[in-house]
């Protein structure tokens, strides 16, 4: 009786539509943690490059010579968004005469942009986790209404009813249903954590890309 229970043998009895529906549902929590792995590995190593550039950046050298090394470095994070700002500032520095009427502004717009591309960078795989999240639940129950609606198919060929021949059935059912919470629980807990950290990360360069505008508008009103 106990091996007729066991997960493998319940699901190698199920309804074939049962065992495609068990089936997504692991390759979408393969999918989930696959991605969970990732992110935290990948936010890990992006806090570590801020804090490193900002030591470099509030150590007291040069912003060119930053500018050159970090330039050649394929930057991300607030080394992304100081590239950018400083790209700009050479090129409107070009030439006899600097263009500095409306340099803060445009500095502003390519940070602003750098941001916003960095943001998006952080959450691509998020939705994957959100969707997971929301409908894997959904996806469970549809193949435990399939599983039942079959037990009881079945349960009508043979005409009885004794809990030997109807419980099997119904366990097989109830295994997608499991599955499916089991797929959404850690996608739903890691997309509200990853989510949060993403907003921490923004929000820190933000911080930097305000310091860094000032510093640099404090220097075009010094040059007019």
């Amino acid at each position: 009786m106990g091996d007729e229970f066991s997960l493998v043998s319940l699901f190698l009895q199920a309804h074939i539509v049962v065992k495609l529906v068990m089936l997504g549902l692991i390759l979408a929590s393969c999918w989930c943690w696959a991605i969970i792995f990732y992110k935290i590995v990948s936010f890990r190593r992006i806090r570590s490059r801020i804090v490193a550039f900002e030591d470099d950046f509030w150590s007291g050298q040069s912003l060119e010579e930053l500018y050159q090394k970090r330039e050649d470095e394929d930057p991300d994070g607030v080394a992304a968004v100081f590239v950018a700002a400083m790209r700009e500032w050479k090129k409107s520095h070009e030439g006899n005469r600097p263009a500095l009427s409306s340099l803060a502004d445009r500095i502003d717009r390519v940070m602003n942009m750098t941001l916003a591309r960095e943001g998006e960078q952080m959450e691509r795989g998020l939705m994957v986790l959100a969707s997971v999240g929301s409908a894997a639940p959904f996806i469970g129950l549809f193949g435990t209404v399939w599983g039942i609606m079959s037990s009881f198919q079945s349960i009508a060929a043979s005409d009885s009813t004794n809990l030997a021949v109807v419980a099997p059935g119904i366990a097989e059912a109830l295994l997608a249903t499991a599955m499916g919470l089991l797929a959404a629980i850690p996608a739903t807990i890691f997309y509200n954590k990853l989510a949060t950290d993403v907003g921490r990360i923004s929000g820190q360069m933000e911080g930097f890309a305000d310091e860094f505008l000032a510093i640099l508008s404090r220097e075009i009103d010094e040059r007019r």
